[in-house]
């Protein structure tokens, strides 16, 4: 059967193959390397420039606001210190009507005997936490001690 086939050997091309190149070729060269740098060293100038305009404009803007701020600070300080003496006013008034048919009781003492022995006369205590929210609801509670997600 595979005598009918007859074998033939691939042979190179008459007159040999072409010369294999070997050779350097050097990539074509559009910019010398000191007009790289150049270039390199103007670009980044450029962009200095542009921060440092960048960052002036934006330093202008943070003086405006702090100088805002430190001016309005003092304010919002009173206006705090104002509410939070509001609130115990507010907590003083309401245990007066709460307990006004309780005999024997005096705001801001246990029936007669005050709470603080040491602490002068006419000298302002501050509460505790729940209990200058005690007559507020629990949602203004909740809000203020970050347990929102109870409310």
């Amino acid at each position: 059967m595979s005598s009918d086939i007859k074998f033939q050997q691939d042979m190179p091309p008459a007159g040999g193959y072409k010369p294999i190149d070997y050779k350097r070729v050097p990539a074509k060269t559009f910019f010398s390397g000191w007009a790289l740098i150049g270039g390199y060293l103007g670009m980044t100038a450029g962009a200095a420039y542009l921060y440092y305009l960048n960052c002036k404009a934006v330093r202008a803007r943070e003086l405006e606001m702090r100088s805002a701020s430190l001016a309005i600070y003092p304010m919002l300080l009173a206006e705090r210190d104002r509410e939070y003496l509001k609130q115990l006013r507010r907590n003083r008034d309401e245990e007066s009507s709460l307990m006004a048919n309780v005999e024997g009781w005096k705001t801001g003492t246990w029936y007669g005997e005050p709470i603080y022995h040491t602490a002068p006369p006419n000298t302002l205590i501050n509460p505790k936490y729940v209990e200058y929210y005690v007559h507020s609801s629990f949602k203004d509670f909740s809000e203020r001690a970050n347990m929102a997600w109870l409310s």
